[in-house]
């Protein structure tokens, strides 16, 4: 059964971290774990990604749109049970790209003054919610569209990735 070692756990690295929560979706669903099955709950899986889930998608080969293929070199040993940090190492060696994703830092707007970020940061933040602020001209009207929006999306994430 894969594991999480301690530099796993500290680590920022978005690869990993999906990797293993593929597995344990695996593991719930209760699935015969062969690797056809694997990949097509992969492919499945990545259907409805979005940002940098769809990146690790699309370098796996996971998306339509992926020009090369490799989902047999996370299909393969996951059927085997080998642990999510020895796949990545594999993985690492076949396309450097795949290690590379780390998540973004994580901002807590109640303790964050807005108004010391930059405009392409307060941007992220509205395009991490799906939102645009097309009649903004100065930062403080980022800030201000911020400040208004944040209660809508509190409910579904306490902290905004930026």
């Amino acid at each position: 059964m894969p594991q999480l070692d301690g530099d796993f756990k500290r680590c920022r690295v978005l690869g990993a971290h999906k990797l293993h929560k593929f597995y344990n979706s695996l593991k719930e669903k209760n699935i015969d774990f062969s690797p056809t099955t694997i990949e097509s709950d992969l492919i499945h899986t990545c259907r409805y990604t979005k940002g940098k889930d769809n990146r690790l998608c699309y370098y796996l080969g996971a998306t339509s749109d992926a020009a090369t293929k490799i989902t047999s070199e996370v299909t393969r040993p996951m059927s085997a049970h080998v642990p999510v940090s020895k796949i990545c190492e594999k993985l690492k060696k076949i396309d450097s790209q795949i290690c590379e994703l780390t998540y973004d830092k994580v901002l807590d707007l109640k303790s964050t003054d807005l108004s010391k970020l930059r405009v392409l940061e307060l941007k992220k933040i509205l395009d991490g919610w799906g939102e645009v602020c097309r009649a903004c001209i100065e930062k403080t009207d980022f800030v201000n569209l911020i400040k208004e929006l944040a209660p809508k999306y509190a409910f579904a994430n306490h902290k905004a990735d930026l």
